[in-house]
């Protein structure tokens, strides 16, 4: 009985997704959350898990794990930047983003906080602290 309910819980949720992805595609999209492979965030940077790796906290809430091999992203820790890179697998990150929108919708999941990996590609400081 359980099991029949998880697997009708799991049909309703790939329905929604893939009639929210078939809008989408027919319509042009009015979302917040950009679908572009290459985007500009502006937020907070500071220091990741290790020496190479940054996260990037935007003033809509969204965190993006971030690299550079072409921007001095230490150089920024603390600091308010505009980052411009590129999102890493993006369909894959796209769709994630989108079953989490549907999730919400359905009032399954209240949380729709973008987070995401970038290679970021430049840097430019907005501010040299991060405003709360």
């Amino acid at each position: 009985m359980k099991l029949e309910k998880m697997s009708s819980l799991l049909l309703a949720l790939i329905l929604v997704v893939s009639g929210s992805l078939w809008t989408s595609a027919q319509t042009a999209s009015t979302d917040k959350k950009s679908k572009s492979d290459t985007r500009t965030i502006t937020g907070c940077l500071s220091q990741g898990d290790s020496a190479k790796e940054f996260l990037l906290t935007a003033s809509d809430g969204s965190t993006w794990e971030v690299r550079s091999s072409a921007a001095p992203l230490a150089n920024h820790v603390g600091h308010t930047v505009s980052a411009t890179g590129v999102v890493k697998n993006p369909t894959a990150h796209n769709l994630k983003e989108d079953a989490k929108d549907a999730a919400a919708d359905a009032h399954m999941k209240k949380d729709t906080a973008e987070h995401g990996h970038m290679t970021i590609t430049d840097v430019q400081m907005i501010n040299d602290s991060c405003q709360k």
